[in-house]
């Protein structure tokens, strides 16, 4: 794959070119690694981890810290990725000085190259103080899922009366505030569609239809490590969840069975030495 490295710049020009950009979760160093070789042009370390990697039924729990030490994992294994850090519940909504404390944390600990934190037209103050900072922000409207008790529940936003108008608001106001690029999570495609021709700075959707300048998925959701149930935005391109269970249970049954170490995997005798 292209191995120049991928920057905020190169966001930008790839919208202007009609390139589509891809962006991923990553959590570690093993699967940044490997994502990066895959080409992936964006690896986000997100606060899914409370769900996917801590097994929390909400984002809300994630800290900074937590957000800071995998970002710092993520940020060694690649090499040509942009890497974005989430900004988690609590670290950005206090004032406009938090949320500069916090990317700048971020960025200098944990080798985050940009930040995104949710929220629009509430946010906006946020998103320009970071900006201001020189810390490139990516935005995040639509479904908020740090606002899960608000919004009451995982759904779809942008169909209830009102709601339309308020994410097409949110997501103007992320753009004047700042914003290098902004994610749409589960909105109707032809409101996706309706904000991606209007906004300058590309849109990265998730569950927001193919009319966004790029995509994103939850790395356990894209590779199979996640339970069976697959969200209805997400598609399942590998089975690693179960090839990982075939393979242990077969670990299993070797060493219960006396297969497994053989001489192959054992070192051989000290040579005695002479007296």
């Amino acid at each position: 794959m292209e191995s120049k490295k991928v920057t905020v710049p190169d966001v930008a020009r790839m919208k202007a070119a009609g390139e589509r950009i891809t962006m991923v979760t990553a959590y570690d160093f093993a699967f940044a690694r490997l994502l990066d070789e895959a080409g992936v042009d964006l690896l986000l370390v997100g606060d899914s981890l409370g769900m996917v990697v801590q097994g929390l039924s909400t984002t809300i729990p994630v800290t900074l810290d937590e957000i800071v030490y995998h970002t710092r994992m993520v940020a060694r294994g690649r090499q040509r990725a942009l890497v974005v850090g989430d900004l988690p519940f609590g670290s950005y909504q206090t004032s406009p000085e938090q949320a500069v404390d916090s990317a700048v944390r971020l960025v200098k600990d944990g080798g985050a190259e940009a930040v995104k934190l949710e929220g629009g037209v509430r946010m906006a103050r946020a998103i320009e103080a970071i900006a201001a900072t020189d810390v490139p922000v990516m935005g995040h409207v639509g479904l908020t899922p740090q606002s899960v008790h608000r919004i009451g529940g995982h759904r779809v936003q942008g169909r209830r009366a009102g709601e339309r108008e308020r994410v097409l608001d949110d997501a103007r106001a992320v753009q004047a505030a700042g914003a290098f690029a902004v994610v749409l999570e589960c909105i109707p495609l032809d409101l996706a569609a309706e904000i991606t021709a209007e906004l300058a700075i590309p849109t990265i959707g998730i569950g927001a239809g193919a009319h966004c300048d790029g995509q994103v998925l939850v790395l356990h959701d894209l590779i199979g490590l996640s339970s069976d149930w697959t969200p209805r935005f997400a598609k399942r391109y590998a089975e690693v969840g179960r090839e990982v269970v075939r393979a242990a249970r077969e670990y299993v049954g070797e060493v219960k069975g006396g297969v497994f170490p053989t001489e192959a995997q054992a070192f051989k005798p000290a040579k005695a030495v002479a007296g």
